[in-house]
Parts: structure tokens; sequence; C-alpha cells
């Protein structure tokens, strides 16, 4: 817990939402207090209907009304606390107006988050640190208030409000239906009351591991791994054609890719923190994974991370030295792919610096990674087919690379990376982009036309069509708007789609 020194006993707030002292909100909020207190706790309690203050925000700004004395000592207390507990019932499925009274005043501008004036979507979070427990009471059963009518205030408490601001985690205890409920009942709620107070630190530990795990999951960016497996796999089944496939090599060969995508991608968020921290427009498919700009792994852990990467891919490469064919030519091109891969931002490559990026993930996604599959397979190089399948696969990817650099453009100029959304404007990449995305399609017809892609696997390249068309419009959409540097999610997703097409069409046929 960030607010108090590591070691120290959890400084607990229970904060009263329910407008009676009499009521059974009151005696779960005693009960947790109670429980907290016997764990050892720093426990403060504040019971909102015994403060002064007017609920009502009467300025532009909650910041520009003065708080009562109440409500400064209630965000001195919310800054001191580790965990906030809030009490109350949920009324008309959300929270009682004094409840949401006190938020509005309490939860201002320069205390609880900062808002960026130019970029109204940008905000800081200034009470991260904190965890928060949310014990509800109702008349409506639970299963009806999660099911039918989807939790409306829990979502509003947790994600709107408490999530808004950086506290995290919060849990919910639910107590329902009250009204029916017999003294046994309310007894035993009492005693879960009490109970969640003492399990707090293990719960907060526990979260605390899978938050991690999950920062190392999306530091790694497994998503966008598939197509770089898609085309590996179109070489290694190519050079199934002339009599050669082996599945140690195969295998082998794969997890030295996978290792050198984890390595880059890993690489690439360390030496891309300066773009990333000035970034206000990241999202899951540009800006990189920010779990270094935002904190959530710490430098030394990336760093050890890389240098794990690197020691596993050198041991892989070695095992596959070993396996391969004699002629050792597909450990050569899977060492080059690592270099090329790697020199997306590692010195002294720094490709995308250079102004080559996206001309270094098209080809590392499309002909280096066919080239390879095939030749660590038959060590052939001049069979034409998989250099003319993987065309309409660069395309496409050139595509969608150019355009997750349109929301990175004004971050990415400030740090001087030359992607070609800097080099050409966001208006000039995207047409770019356009471009690209239709030469893919065109290249596709023209392949199965020729019977490159034959049978029914041929036929679908005229799926891909209608597809093409969605993603044009979609560019052009985005130009008609003025090319903003914004995120582009729904465009991005279509883009990546896209690319899939020519990478399934390829493996159809030749599986």
């Amino acid at each position: 817990m960030a607010a108090s020194t590591e070691g120290a006993a959890p400084r607990v707030l229970v904060i009263l939402g329910h407008p009676r002292l009499d009521s059974f909100c009151a005696a779960l909020a005693g009960a947790y207090e109670a429980g907290a207190r016997t764990a050892g706790f720093e426990v403060e309690r504040l019971d909102l209907v015994s403060l002064a203050f007017d609920p009502n925000v009467r300025t532009p700004s909650p910041r520009e009304q003065p708080l009562e004395p109440n409500l400064a000592r209630a965000q001195a207390l919310i800054r001191w606390a580790d965990h906030l507990v809030f009490v109350y019932p949920a009324w008309w499925g959300t929270l009682p107006a004094l409840l949401k009274g006190f938020l509005d005043r309490v939860l201002t501008p320069g205390f609880a988050f900062e808002a960026q004036d130019e970029d109204p979507a940008s905000w800081t979070k200034l009470l991260k640190g904190r965890s928060a427990h949310l014990l509800v009471t109702m008349d409506t059963p639970s299963w009806v208030y999660r099911l039918i009518y989807r939790q409306p205030g829990h979502q509003a408490m947790r994600r709107a409000t408490l999530g808004f601001c950086g506290v995290a985690p919060t849990f919910i205890s639910t107590f329902a239906p009250v009204k029916p409920a017999t003294a046994e009942m309310r007894a035993r709620w009492l005693g879960q009351a009490r109970a969640e107070a003492t399990r707090l630190p293990g719960r907060l530990r526990r979260h605390a591991l899978l938050r991690r795990a999950g920062a190392w999951l999306r530091l790694l960016r497994l998503q966008f791994y598939p197509m770089a497996w898609v085309a590996y796999t179109i070489g290694a089944l190519a050079a199934a054609r002339h009599g050669a496939f082996s599945r140690p090599v195969y295998w082998l060969g794969y997890l030295c890719l996978f290792l050198m995508e984890a390595l880059t991608v890993v690489s690439n968020e360390w030496f891309d923190q300066g773009t990333d921290r000035l970034n206000r427009h990241a999202g899951p498919f540009n800006g990189g994974s920010r779990v270094l700009a935002d904190g959530e792994l710490g430098p030394r852990s990336v760093r050890r991370a890389m240098a794990g990467l690197a020691l596993a891919l050198g041991a892989s490469l070695a095992a596959l030295g070993a396996v391969q064919a004699p002629s050792g030519s597909g450990l050569a091109a899977m060492i080059a792919l690592a270099v090329l891969a790697a020199g997306y931002t590692v010195p002294p490559l720094k490709l995308v610096y250079r102004g080559l990026g996206e001309l270094d993930v098209g080809l590392t996604h499309s002909f280096a990674a066919i080239f390879v599959g095939g030749l660590l397979q038959s060590g052939i190089w001049r069979d034409p087919f998989p250099w003319l399948t993987g065309l309409p696969l660069f395309l496409a990817t050139l595509s969608a690379i150019t355009l997750s650099a349109l929301p990175d453009h004004e971050a990415d100029h400030a740090v001087a990376k030359r992607t070609l959304a800097v080099l050409l404007g966001r208006r000039g990449a995207a047409w770019a982009a356009l471009g690209f995305a239709v030469a893919a399609a065109v290249c596709g017809v023209v392949w199965q036309r020729w019977g490159l892609f034959g049978g029914t696997s041929g036929l679908l390249v005229f799926l891909a069509l209608p597809h093409a068309l969605l993603l044009a419009r979609a560019i052009l959409r985005y130009l008609r708007r003025g090319a903003p540097c914004e995120r582009i999610d729904g465009l991005m997703a279509l883009a990546l789609t896209y690319l899939l097409w020519f990478g399934i069409i390829p493996l159809a046929h030749l599986s």
C-alpha cells in the first residue's frame, strides 16, 4: 500500500454513506471497523450524515467551491488512508444522494485527479496506491441486480469514480435482499463484514501478484505474434512441396521466432520510454504496453527480462544449429531475422529512427519470416512461391503498421522518431496506408487469376475484397475528419484483421 510505510499496519478509512445511524449499513460499518481494529489496522471512520456540508456543486468547477471544514478533514483522511471502505445502500440502483453529494464535493480536480485542458480525454490519477471495498445493501436479489440491471451502482463506483481517480483494486460485497432477511442472516452478514477486514492483506497480496502477472503479459504484447507464426508456417509448408519437412526443426525454429519477437517487443518498450511517456493516445495496438511508463514494472525487471530472453534466444539458436540441415543457411537466415527484428529500436540500427521502421516490420512479418521457415526445412531459396505469396502480406502489414503510428505522431515527432506519420504527416501516412491496402487486394486478385492460389482457397481472396472496402472507407473517413492525432482502435482492428486474409489464404492452399 503506497500511502503507508512498507510493513506497517494498513490505514483504513470507513465511510458510512447511509443517512441514518440506526440502519443495517451502520451495523455493517461497525462490524468492518471492529474486524479491522482486531487485525491491528489503524482505522478512522466518517459518518456522512454527521458532517455539515453542501452536497451541491455550485461553481463551474468543484475546485472553485471552498471546502467546508468537514470536507477538508475528509480529504485529509483520504490522503492518509491506504484502504477506503464505503458502506451504503443501493437506492434506485445506485448511490444515496448523501454519498453522491459527498463524492461530488470531495473528489475535486487537483485532489483526486488532474485533467488536461488541451486534451479532456487525458488525465492524471492522483489517488493511486489506495484500494477500496464497497459494502452494499439492497432489497433487490443479487442475481437480478447483476444479470438484469448490470450492476449500475457497482460499475459507477468501481470504474467511473474510484477507478477514474486511480483507486484500485475495488472489492465489492453485496448483502441482499435485506428487507426479508432473518436475524440469523443479518448476523451472518455482520460476521462476513468483520471477516472481510481480516482478509484484506491476503486479498491485496493476491491482487498484486495477479496485477504483476498481467503487466508481464501486457509487456509481451502477445496479440502481435500470430502473424509472424503464420508467415513462418507458410514458408515451412511451401518447403514440404519439395519433400522436406522436419517437425523438430519446425518447432525449434518457431521457438526461436517466438523468443525473437518477445525480445523485440520488450526491447522496444525499453528504448521507446521517451515517446511512451509523452504519448497521450496509447491504445491496444499502438504506444507500447506502457508498463514502464505507468510504473507497473520497474526498469530493473525489464532489463533482466531482456537479458533472459537474449540468453534463451541464443541457446535456442544453438540448438537449432545442431539439428537443422548441414548447410546452415537456415540458421544464418534466422540470425539475420533476429538482428532485423530487434533493430527496429535497438541501437545501433534503430531503424525506426532512420525512417525504416515500417519497412522493417513489413519485411520481418512477411518475406523474411516466410523465407526463414522454408530455408530451415529445404535450404532452397530460389522457389518463387513463398516470395510471391509474401507480397500481399507485406503490403497489408505495411498498411497496418503505418496506421498504428498515427496516434503516436506527436510523441514520436517530439523524440525525433522517423515513422511515416512523422515523415509524411498524418494525412500523407493515411493516404500511404490506403495505397498499401488497395495494392494488397489487387495483388491477391492477380495471384488468384494466375492460379497461385488455386482451388477453393483461392476464392477466399474475393472475401477479402469487402474487407478491403471497409478499411478504405474507414481511412477516408479519418481523412475527412482532418486526420487528427487520436486513438483509432476501430480502424486498427480493421487493418490488423485485413492482413489475416493474406496469411490464411496461403495456409489454406498449402494445407
